[in-house]
């Protein structure tokens, strides 16, 4: 996958959580492109760690303040856009007058003068998607933690069928379901689900027997040597 694709894919990410989320800061901007003076208002400042006012904003000190990684990305958008003023829109990082990385997202479009077909300037505006970027990492980090407890939880449902009808400790139990997970060429967890499903549906509270977890354990390897032997 390419740095582009992944950006892609953040964009997207970052959308839903826009839509499903509530207001995000909101701040204008126009950029005069012949001068190369920008007009910020208020909120803009405040993004960028400054207080309204206290720097004049210029093409350097707003790409000054793009994270390192970003940084390329964003001037191809610039460059497009005072070219050809075709609407874009963009996500990126910065990093602020206080040192604090934020997550931008900016939209605009150029004005393109009638005669000489020139881009005079461009407007638009910037949201600050920091906490809607934070809450995104949050859930995925708790989407990724719930998935894990559910493998774990799934092995070790499965050891404990094995501990108690072989008589096992817990390090043994595991080193029968990786065995055989090596065997099946399947994941550990993938496996342990085989298991338990194959004895969901017996009486309420009860383990299979030593003879139907034989039965599991023997069946692929069977299956495998006669597609061997084939």
């Amino acid at each position: 996958m390419t740095t582009q694709d992944r950006r892609a894919g953040d964009d997207r990410r970052l959308e839903a959580v826009l839509l499903a989320g509530g207001p995000q800061p909101v701040a204008r901007y126009v950029l005069d492109v012949p001068s190369q003076k920008w007009w910020w208002s208020d909120e803009l400042f405040e993004m960028h760690g400054f207080a309204p006012g206290e720097v004049v904003p210029t093409t350097a000190l707003m790409l000054a303040h793009k994270h390192p990684d970003d940084l390329a990305r964003v001037e191809d958008v610039l460059a497009d856009v005072t070219s050809t003023g075709a609407p874009f829109s963009c996500t990126h990082r910065i990093i602020d007058a206080r040192g604090r990385t934020r997550v931008l997202g900016v939209v605009g479009q150029g004005d393109v003068d009638g005669v000489t077909g020139q881009v005079t300037r461009v407007v638009g505006y910037f949201m600050d998607l920091t906490e809607a970027q934070e809450a995104l990492v949050q859930e995925q980090a708790t989407r990724a933690i719930n998935a894990s407890a559910e493998r774990r939880a799934t092995i070790e449902q499965a050891k404990g069928a094995l501990m108690v009808v072989y008589g096992l400790d817990d390090d043994e139990a595991f080193e029968i379901l990786r065995h055989h997970s090596s065997i099946t060429n399947e994941p550990v967890r993938d496996l342990a689900a085989r298991l338990l499903d194959s004895f969901v549906g017996g009486p309420a509270g009860t383990f299979p027997s030593r003879e139907d977890l034989d039965h599991f354990f023997e069946t692929p390897r069977q299956a495998r040597q006669g597609r061997s032997a084939r």
